[in-house]
């Protein structure tokens, strides 16, 4: 894989470069500006000469090597201001080609060490400059270096110094903005206030703002939500809306917009268009709103988000510009992004309590109130007894106190699951084991019915979560064959066919309602069998058959290792 040189690598490797090309122009431009001295060229001929050695062993180096030496490039820099100021005081080089040399070096300077590089190598040749002015009749040859030369070189030098100087702070400024964007962390957060504080304090920073303001309504809430941030203060309140029939001036409404006089009776608004930056005449916020705040200077963006809809106000900055525009849309949309992802957090947290209570419901139902119910008719058989046979009565306790123990550690089971700490997959395989053959023993004793139960399963690749469902759907299978089938035997078989489980139900007994072979769909569409059964089966995204005949039924659940994805999650509000 080919590696790229860092970006002081790829500089040196620019600088490097047109030094040659600047070592050519000046050769070529004291060819065609002869000198006053033949030994005066000669001297020019002969540094340039070798200083174009120089330059080119630097190029080859800096092209080869994808680290250049930081302390090589200072001394190339220092080399080039001295080779470049002997020339000029001794060689006679025409002040264009030295005025040449100042562009390069400020320019190399700059992209080196930034705006100090600038700085410090302007003032050096400004001294040069003075220097040569002032010692130019002291030479061996007669100078033309005047006065004039000196006050133009040090225009263009100001002037260019200026310029790179300035174009370097923007772009370091630029940078650290981007440097920001990129390694702000992206935080979850559970609690409201604590989201809105952080997103105003990262606006604040980036913008370099004192204040900001956010003001939004959620789409399911009767309120006027106002967050402030300012100099490490956080306010929150909540309006009735009321109080506010509209927040931003309409012609604004949908608008990125700036006004840096809000304060007069009627201030200038400039505002992004389709058109380009427009100028509006008139107060751009609620009088109420501009009055709570004590506004001078607002930077306006539109929020718009999946639960929500606002306005994020960025105030008091100085000399605000449309370019604080851009950045403050991109600013936007990420405070757009982080409130619809904890709307999103929130939405399926609610889901996944509400998907356990309604996965608790059904283990209750198919496990502990069956078993009550059979309980129940039991002690109700039991006290009929307890004066016909009280023997008979006394086994009859017993089975209950059998079934209650058997529940008992059902009920354990269900703790330990939603617990979910040390309940792990070996312990899920064995209680699915024991508990089944629970269920095959009081389903003998209670109702008669002789449950023939295999199972084929590999323990380390049967999910905890999943090794109950399981339970509960053999045991509410086995409890409707019992209790409305009238049959003798019932076969349950449990084995794993090409990474899904497969169950089987199969009685000899008189079968449904209805006859003839469902699918789950037509099941669900019909509200036909048994409707715990099918959600479970739905909720993990398995496959249900019911076949139904005289003689006898057949069930057979399909289940996926994992369950299946849920999508289409709705979003949710959140308030104070």
């Amino acid at each position: 894989m080919e590696q790229h040189p860092p970006p002081s690598s790829r500089a040196e490797r620019v600088i490097a470069t047109v030094r040659v090309l600047l070592v050519l122009a000046v050769l070529f431009n004291t060819w065609v500006t002869p000198s006053h001295a033949p030994w005066a060229e000669q001297i020019t001929y002969a540094t340039l000469g070798v200083y174009l050695v120089y330059a080119l062993i630097l190029t080859l180096l800096a092209w080869r090597a994808h680290i250049f030496l930081q302390g090589v490039r200072g001394m190339t820099h220092a080399l080039d201001l001295v080779v470049f100021s002997l020339l000029l005081f001794v060689a006679e080089i025409p002040p264009s080609a030295f005025s040449l040399y100042c562009v390069f070096a400020l320019v190399c300077a700059t992209l080196r060490w930034q705006w100090r590089g600038t700085l410090w190598t302007g003032l050096a040749i400004l001294l040069v400059f003075v220097g040569a002015w002032k010692y130019s009749g002291l030479g061996l040859y007669e100078s033309d270096f005047e006065l004039q030369h000196v006050i133009v070189g040090a225009s263009c030098l100001a002037l260019v110094a200026s310029l790179l100087g300035y174009a370097e702070a923007y772009r370091q400024q630029v940078y650290d903005v981007h440097a920001k964007l990129a390694v702000r962390p992206r935080a979850i957060f559970h609690e409201p206030t604590m989201l809105i504080r952080n997103v105003l304090t990262h606006a604040a920073d980036l913008l370099q703002a004192p204040r900001v303001l956010m003001v939004w309504e959620e789409h399911e809430e009767p309120w006027v939500y106002l967050a402030q941030w300012s100099f490490d203060t956080f306010s929150w309140t909540r309006e009735p809306p009321a109080k506010f029939d509209y927040i931003v001036a309409q012609p604004l409404a949908n608008t990125s917009f700036f006004c840096p006089d809000a304060g007069v009776s009627r201030p200038k608004v400039f505002y992004v268009s389709s058109h380009g930056l427009q100028r509006w005449r008139g107060l751009p916020l609620h009088p109420n709103l501009h009055k709570q705040f004590t506004i001078d200077t607002i930077l306006a963006f539109n929020l718009s988000g999946a639960a929500f809809d606002g306005h994020l106000f960025i105030l008091d900055k100085p000399g605000l510009t449309a370019d604080d525009i851009a950045l403050g849309d991109f600013i936007a949309r990420q405070v757009v992004a982080d409130l619809d992802l904890f709307h999103l957090l929130q939405r399926r947290q609610q889901m996944a309590i509400t998907e356990e209570r309604v996965r608790l419901v059904r283990n209750l139902h198919d496990g502990l109130l069956q078993s009550l119910a059979g309980i129940a008719l039991q002690l109700t058989e039991t006290y009929r007894l307890q004066t016909e046979d009280p023997q008979a009565a006394l086994e009859h306790l017993v089975e209950v106190q059998r079934l209650l123990t058997d529940e008992q550690r059902d009920l354990r089971c269900l703790v330990n699951e939603l617990k979910s700490t040390s309940y792990d997959v070996a312990e899920a395989h064995l209680a699915l084991a024991s508990r089944l053959d629970a269920v095959r023993k009081r389903l003998q004793s209670q109702w008669g019915l002789r449950v023939e139960l295999t199972i084929s399963l590999p323990e380390a690749l049967i999910p905890v979560t999943l090794a109950s469902e399981m339970y509960y759907m053999v045991h509410e299978a086995l409890i409707n064959v019992a209790r409305h089938a009238y049959a003798t035997v019932a076969r349950a078989e449990l084995d794993l066919r090409n990474d899904r489980v497969q169950i089987t139900v199969i009685d000899d007994g008189h079968g449904f309602g209805f006859h003839g072979r469902y699918t789950l769909e037509t099941l669900a569409y019909r509200n036909l069998g048994p409707v715990m059964l099918r959600q479970r089966v739905a909720t993990l995204g398995g496959t249900l058959t019911l076949e139904s005949t005289t003689t006898g039924s057949c069930l057979e659940i399909t289940l996926p290792l994992t369950p299946a994805e849920k999508h289409g999650v709705p979003m949710s509000g959140f308030g104070a």
